[in-house]
């Protein structure tokens, strides 16, 4: 039992330190990487030098940052070909961002996070950097993370918002529980997730859930930008956009099930 412990706390540590590199695309440094994962240096580069070994990290030119490594991009184009949905989704993000000038994104549900998969800039000259391709937040926090946990069962908000206590710590008391339910209910009753400059303030997002064939909200797609485009007037026609692509996103979905 006690190595199995320690097997499965190995693998958790090898998995936060993928993760924190993929968050890291011009690379990071063995510091970095271990004060965010909560390791120390000796045992962050003890593991870094093992995942180089095997391909799935290395160190850049210069030699002192470490970037993603060949191994991943070989496994990850065998798993595109069933976990991929960015052939289906592209045209719906590039329809959302030409309607509505915002910038419109895919992302996906990886547990307790969403990580943005597409993005499309949108035609107003003056826009919000807080979402890009590989970006995680807790679920809840960015109007994609919000809307997917909006329109899970009920059972299973209880039990993630149970487990989440690090959101209200790292976040801040807007995203305390009380704050996140009183968001769920207005998103279920809107329909899309909106949220007001909580993360960057200013920066405004909406977020409309995506279901698998299994109908479950697996995928948003969302939009975002600076306050003054997400007016009370605007915001309804923004979002009935959002859920029209959202719908028949689900629809290409389902089809395309096996």
């Amino acid at each position: 039992m006690a190595q199995a412990m320690q097997g499965s706390q190995v693998v958790s540590r090898v998995a936060a330190i993928l993760r924190q590199v993929s968050l890291s695309p011009g690379g990071a440094r063995t510091s970095e990487l271990a004060a965010a994962v909560g390791l120390t240096r000796p045992t962050a580069h003890r593991l870094l030098r093992s995942l180089a070994a095997e391909g799935y990290v290395e160190l850049d030119p210069t030699g002192t940052l470490w970037v993603l490594g060949p191994e991943l991009f070989v496994m990850g184009t065998i798993a595109a070909a069933r976990h991929d949905v960015s052939d289906l989704a592209a045209p719906a993000v590039q329809r959302l961002a030409a309607l509505t000038g915002e910038s419109a994104f895919l992302s996906v549900r990886r547990g307790d996070e969403t990580v943005c998969l597409l993005r499309e800039e949108g035609s107003f000259p003056v826009r919000s950097f807080v979402l890009y391709e590989g970006v995680r937040f807790p679920l809840g926090v960015a109007s994609a993370g919000l809307a997917i946990l909006s329109f899970l069962p009920t059972t299973e908000l209880d039990s993630y918002l149970t487990r989440a206590n690090g959101v209200t710590a790292n976040w801040g008391e807007t995203h305390s529980e009380t704050a996140i339910r009183d968001r769920v209910a207005e998103t279920r009753q809107r329909g899309f997730a909106v949220n007001p400059g909580l993360i960057v303030e200013g920066s405004w997002g909406i977020g409309a859930a995506v279901f698998d064939a299994r109908e479950r909200p697996v995928y948003a797609l969302s939009l975002t930008g600076i306050e003054p485009r997400f007016t009370t007037d605007r915001l309804p026609a923004l979002g009935r956009a959002l859920l029209a692509e959202a719908h028949q996103l689900s629809r290409r979905l389902g089809a395309s099930a096996p």
